[in-house]
């Protein structure tokens, strides 16, 4: 198996054969050639131990240290470091950015790239390769316990976003993105078996999947539930057919944590490389498969091949400095916080919108809710990001106006609330959801699962594993961590169980309203939150999200008009919870298809109460006239905004497409922010590509632009009234 002449003894070789100009896949091939076998089934696992992993993992191990696997020293091989996100690092103590579904109201993919380079960088300084922050899953229903986790219910969207921190976390670390596919429920993702068919599938649920591949991104994880009957982990049609065949992905694919994939042997024939992340499923049974012919030695000679391949492409990345935290950091942290805030409703008073706040007049203003003095940046899974110095709404506040004597009410006691409401000029109600509403999932797994654990690990094995945890630097736990309730070191999460905000946070905003005719709500969440019940109650209203340790100084620079809010709704906010799609955060079985989000809302008829893509400014925009230019397979859109007010601003140009088919969805093809000072107007341009209108054809699998008339409209959200229509056809 081993010859001489044709193969690679080392990994330091191999790149030396790369950087003469061999292809990585050929150079890796000839590395695996010089592999023993048992050298090669150690690339398909994790490199630790389960059971002595798992306790580690039960004491803050997540926070503590990169998940190894791949290394194979005698060769050189370095494997890779795998560290979670995606709102920062979660290894120590690092900058925790606002939530990727804030990050997604930003609706500025060059901001996000920006994100990602910050994080790479903080990545390498925590020792790990391997970035597994890229979630793209769709939010299909606001009530995913993970839609924080993404960046909103549409696809092109969602894409765009994540290809753009993909190509900055990929300066100076491999991605990996994440949950392939359909995973769009928490509470049952261990078992859900999810149906749904080509078309579906392919035009919404992958599309985005395939835009971050096309990126180039390193590698992607599994998810846990099933899809038409097979689990993610072992689901030939979508590892082997669609994404290396199809789609030509040439990275490698690894599994979601521990409960990743059920059948050894499936596995490895289906395209899945390595089990994440510890010695188990394969570790257990995957050699008795090789040796009784269920698996084959062609398939682990494959995945070595194609993870070898992987790390010689990225062997070469661009170092990183050792910053962690740093202020250019917190400044970014805090820069994003404050552009992805929407502003929801902003009513006049005596004539003047409610919003900005002027110092200038020295206004009082009492702030309320409990929230408002939380640190509250989300999920308590494993998208827990550790920062030692957040800033929460009210030290934000106090600090951007420090000689105002803002006043704190923890709205406890509804009385004295609305005392303090009627005695200051302005009421701030800060109210939403905590990691205790909303996050991923760590309960019960149940007894099928449990049979998936292996027998004792390997002495030997748990003794390097004890020996390379004992040499790690002391972990600082911040202090809104160390007493929150937990399970393995996490919180419990999972889906929520309704859009309403509580019923103290409704009885909370309606007494301040009551008292005070100046009352601005502050929503803090991962999702939507329903509002038709209290809305017409405030004249002001402000999507504040998890906004990361700058939360409250990103929020302030809002609210006092610092920064003028460009932030636009990544998803749609219905007026009834009835007019979603059904939600069972406890099904065995779903159904997905064409519709969810704003074309669900649209094709029943039903009016949101705040339709996606939308949101305000202290600025008003003129769109002016737009025209269309079909060159090839390109459409560039060139149009004109007019910022008609008295303050700079920016806005969102988004473009939709209606094809020529109405029983299809329309769909978003395209969007710019656009950047105008008071006064003045600025140009665009939005350039779609013809493949964007193009619809799966289930006769021969593949992709068509249909002959017609596509009707693009150019407006600031969907079912923009003022949009502009132009027609184009092929």
């Amino acid at each position: 198996m081993n010859d001489p002449i044709s193969t690679l003894p080392t990994f330091h070789e191999a790149r030396a054969a790369v950087a003469n100009g061999a292809e990585p896949k050929e150079a890796a091939r000839r590395l695996v050639g010089s592999l023993t076998p048992i050298e090669m089934l150690w690339l398909l696992d994790g490199d630790a131990p389960c059971w002595a992993g798992l306790d580690f993992l039960g004491k803050n191990g997540y926070h503590q240290a990169p998940f190894h696997a791949a290394r194979v020293p005698r060769v050189g091989l370095p494997g890779f470091s795998f560290s979670d996100g995606p709102r920062g690092v979660v290894i120590g103590d690092r900058t925790c950015f606002p939530v990727t579904m804030a990050r997604g109201a930003t609706w500025d993919p060059d901001l996000e790239e920006r994100i990602g380079e910050a994080i790479g960088i903080e990545l390498r300084a925590a020792g790990a390769t391997l970035y597994g922050g890229v979630c793209v899953n769709l939010l299909r229903h606001p009530a995913w316990g993970r839609a924080q986790e993404t960046y909103g219910e549409d696809p092109h969207h969602v894409g765009e976003m994540g290809a753009a921190l993909t190509r900055g976390v990929q300066r100076h670390a491999m991605a990996c993105v994440k949950h392939y596919a359909c995973n769009s429920m928490e509470n049952a993702r261990f078992r859900v078996d999810v149906t749904i068919d080509e078309v579906a599938l392919h035009e919404i649920y992958l599309p985005h999947f395939k835009r971050i591949v096309d990126e180039g991104v390193a590698s992607v994880m599994t998810a846990y539930n099933s899809v038409n009957g097979e689990w993610c982990g072992e689901n030939a049609p979508l590892l082997a057919e669609i994404l290396r065949g199809e789609w030509g992905f040439d990275g490698f694919v690894i599994t979601d944590w521990i409960f990743g994939l059920h059948d050894a042997a499936k596995s490895l024939a289906a395209g899945l490389d390595v089990e994440m992340p510890y010695r188990m499923v394969r570790a257990e049974r995957l050699a008795g498969a090789l040796d009784e012919g269920g698996a084959t030695w062609d398939d682990v000679r494959a995945v070595a091949t194609r993870l070898i391949a992987t790390l010689l492409r990225f062997a070469d990345v661009v170092d990183a400095p050792a910053v962690v935290d740093s202020v250019v950091h917190r400044q970014l942290a805090r820069l994003v916080a404050a552009r992805s805030v929407v502003l929801l409703r902003n009513e006049e008073i005596d004539g003047v919108p409610l919003l900005p706040l002027s110092i200038d007049t020295r206004p009082t203003i009492g702030v309320f809710g409990e929230l408002a003095a939380t640190v509250n940046v989300g999920d308590g899974g494993s998208s827990d990001v550790w920062a030692l110095d957040c800033v929460t709404v009210i030290d934000g506040l106090r600090t951007a106006a420090p000689d105002l004597g803002i006043e704190y009410d923890p709205g406890d006691d509804i009385v004295r609330a609305v005392q303090q409401a009627a005695a200051v000029d302005v009421a701030v109600v800060v109210v939403g959801c905590t990691y205790e509403d909303e996050g991923e999932f760590i309960g019960d797994a149940g007894g099928e699962l449990m049979s998936l654990f292996p027998g004792a690990d390997d002495p030997a094995l748990v003794a390097q594993f004890q020996e390379e945890i004992a040499g790690l630097p002391p972990l600082t736990v911040p202090g809104h961590i160390a007493a929150r309730p937990s399970s393995l070191g996490f919180a419990t999460g999972g889906d929520r169980i309704s859009l309403r905000l509580a019923d103290g946070h409704v009885a909370l905003i309606r007494a301040v309203a009551g008292a005070n005719p100046r009352t601005i709500v502050v929503l803090q969440g991962g999702s939507a939150i329903l509002s038709s019940e209290w809305d017409q109650a405030v004249p002001s209203i402000v999507q504040a999200w998890y906004g990361g340790e700058e939360a409250g100084s990103g929020l302030a620079d809002v609210l006092f008009g610092v920064v003028n809010p460009s932030g636009r709704l990544p998803f749609s906010v219905p007026a009834d919870e009835a007019h979603l799609p059904f939600f069972d955060r406890e099904a065995d079985h779903a159904v997905y298809d064409r519709w969810h989000g704003w074309w669900h809302l649209e094709r029943a008829g039903h009016a949101p109460a705040f339709p996606f893509g939308f949101g305000l400014s202290y600025t008003t925009f003129e769109l002016g006239d737009v025209a269309a230019t079909v060159s090839g397979d390109t459409v560039k859109i060139d149009g004109s905004l007019a910022n008609t007010g008295i303050r700079d601003g920016a806005d969102v140009i988004q473009v939709y497409a209606g094809l020529p088919d109405p029983e299809v969805p329309r769909r978003l093809v395209g969007f710019t922010r656009v950047e105008a000072a008071a006064g003045t107007t600025q140009f665009f341009s939005v350039r779609i590509d013809r493949s964007a209108l193009a619809q799966r054809d289930t006769d021969t699998h593949s992709w068509s632009v249909p002959v017609g008339s596509h009707v693009l409209e150019v407006g600031r959200h969907a079912g923009d009234a003022q949009a502009k229509r132009i027609t184009v056809g092929w």
